[in-house]
C-alpha cells in the first residue's frame, strides 16, 4: 500500500481542494481520509507544499510510431508524458501505415502495455487518411480504438463526414476533427496577417478553420454525433462552438497550451519552432481562447504533441514541418499563463486536463474517487523551473529556455510510481 500525505488534493469531480491523505492499494484508490500511521504502509509519499490531482489525460498526441520513430516512439513519448504528469494518452492515427487497420492498432496497443501508462490509440476516419473512403469503424472499435480522427488532414467530403458521424453515433464513440480548409492556406504554419506579410509568406487564414468548424458543428447537431474540435485557434471558431453548445449539439473543443500562451509574433522570435497547424494567431484570437476556457466553451486542454527532428525544423520556414512538442510543459504552461494570471482556478485547470477529456472518450479515469484507478500526479504549483531539456526524442519547442511555474514531482499510474523527480 501507498500513503500520500500532507498534500492538497485537487478533486475535479467535485471542484474543490482539501487537505487529506490518499491510500492506494492494488492499483486502486482505496480511500481518502486522515490520521494514518506511516508504519502501516509499504511506501509513504510526503506531499507537503504540493498538490495531488488525478493523472493528466491528453487526448491529442503524436507518437510517430510506426513509421517515423526517428522523431518519437511510443516508449520515448510515454516517458515525456510521465514527466509531464500524464497517465493517459490518446494517440493520433497519422502514422505510417496509418491506424486504419486492425494490425497497426494491435501493434500500438501491445507497445502501449510496455510503458506503464495508458496509451490508447484513436483510429483514422478515412482509409489511409485520404478522405475518400470510411474505415471499418465497428471492427476497429471492437479491437480497441477509442475514437476516430484524421488529425493532420481535414475531411473535405461532406458526404463522408455525415457517414462517419452517423456510424460514430451508432457506435457511441467521438470523432475529432482537424479543421483547416486547404483552399484558404497559401503557406501553412503562420497566420495570414501582419506577421506573414512581414515575412513575405501568404499564411493560413483563420477562415480556413472557421468554415469547417461551422460545417461540422452543424452536422453534429443534425446527426447527434459527439465531435471534438481539435486545437482551436480562431476567435470566430470559439464563438461558433459556443453557439453550437447553446443549440444543444454534442460539441467539445480543445485548446493547445501554445495557443493560449503565444500569439503570431512568436514566429518572429522563434521561427520554425513556432510553426504549427493551425498557426498561432492574433492577440485577439489568443484572448478569445482564454475567454473560451474561462466560460466553458473550450472543455479540454490538449498538447497536440508533435515531435520533429532538429534537422527538419532547421529547414527554411516553408519547408520545415509544422508542430511542436508539449507533454513536458503543458501543466506548467496552464499554471503559469492561466492560473497565476487569474483566468482559471486550479480546479478548473485540472478538470480541463483530466475529467473533461475522460468525458469525451467515456473513460473511467480523471478523478480521485475511491475505487477508481490510482492514476495520480503530484506537483508543486509554486515551484519555478527553466525548460532546459526534454526526455522526448525531440526538442522542437518555442518554450525551450522559458521559466515556468508548476513542477511535477511524482506521476503514479495504476498504483505504481512511474516518474519521480
Amino acid at each position: 500500500m501507498i500513503l500520500i500525505k500532507n498534500g492538497t488534493l485537487v478533486r475535479p469531480e467535485c471542484m474543490k481542494t482539501e487537505q487529506k491523505s490518499i491510500v492506494i492499494e492494488n492499483g486502486k484508490i482505496k480511500e481518502i481520509g486522515e490520521g494514518y500511521e506511516d508504519a502501516d504502509f509499504e511506501q509513504v509519499i510526503d506531499a507537503k507544499g504540493m498538490m495531488v490531482a488525478p493523472g493528466l489525460i491528453d487526448v491529442h498526441v503524436h507518437y510517430r510510431d510506426p513509421g517515423f520513430t526517428y522523431k518519437e516512439d511510443v516508449i520515448t513519448g510515454a516517458n515525456a508524458a510521465k514527466k509531464g504528469g500524464f497517465t493517459t494518452i490518446i494517440t493520433m492515427a497519422n502514422t505510417k501505415p496509418a491506424v486504419d487497420n486492425v494490425e497497426t492498432l494491435a501493434y500500438l496497443l501491445e507497445k502501449g502495455k510496455e510503458t506503464g501508462i495508458h496509451v490508447i490509440p484513436a483510429a483514422a476516419i478515412s482509409k489511409d487518411l485520404k478522405g475518400k473512403e470510411l474505415v471499418k469503424m465497428e471492427e476497429l472499435k471492437a479491437h480497441g480504438a477509442i475514437g476516430f480522427t484524421d488529425d493532420g488532414m481535414s475531411l473535405m467530403d461532406e458526404k463522408l463526414v455525415v457517414e462517419a458521424m452517423k456510424e460514430a453515433k451508432r457506435l457511441q464513440v467521438p470523432l475529432s476533427f482537424h479543421e483547416e480548409d486547404p483552399y484558404f492556406i497559401e503557406n501553412s504554419g503562420v497566420n495570414k496577417g501582419a506577421v506573414s506579410e512581414k515575412l513575405g509568406l501568404g499564411g493560413a487564414s483563420a477562415i480556413a478553420e472557421d468554415i469547417l468548424v461551422a460545417r461540422d458543428g452543424m452536422l453534429a447537431f443534425e446527426t447527434g454525433c459527439t465531435i471534438n474540435i481539435q486545437h482551436i485557434s480562431s476567435r470566430h471558431s470559439v464563438a461558433l462552438v459556443k453557439l453550437y453548445k447553446e443549440m444543444g449539439a454534442s460539441v467539445f473543443a480543445e485548446a493547445a497550451p501554445h495557443h493560449f500562451s503565444l500569439d503570431e509574433t512568436a514566429v518572429l522570435e522563434h521561427g520554425t519552432l513556432a510553426k504549427m497547424n493551425p498557426p498561432l494567431r492574433t492577440k485577439e484570437d489568443q484572448q478569445a481562447i482564454i475567454e473560451g476556457l474561462k466560460d466553458g466553451t473550450i472543455d479540454i486542454i490538449a498538447t497536440d504533441h508533435a515531435p520533429h527532428s532538429k534537422e527538419e525544423k532547421e529547414k527554411p520556414f516553408t519547408e520545415a514541418p509544422s508542430g511542436i512538442i508539449g507533454l513536458e510543459t503543458s501543466l506548467a504552461l496552464g499554471i503559469t499563463n492561466l492560473v497565476k494570471k487569474g483566468h482559471l482556478t486550479i480546479e478548473e485547470l485540472i478538470a480541463k486536463m483530466t475529467l473533461n477529456p475522460a468525458k469525451l472518450y467515456r473513460l473511467d479515469y480523471g478523478t480521485l474517487e475511491p475505487g477508481k484507478c490510482a492514476d495520480v500526479v503530484i506537483f508543486n504549483p509554486d515551484e519555478q523551473w527553466t525548460v532546459d531539456s526534454f526526455v522526448s526524442k525531440a526538442s522542437n519547442s518555442p518554450f525551450l529556455g522559458a521559466t515556468l511555474t508548476g513542477k511535477v514531482h511524482y506521476t503514479i499510474c495504476k498504483g505504481d510510481v512511474v516518474y519521480q523527480n
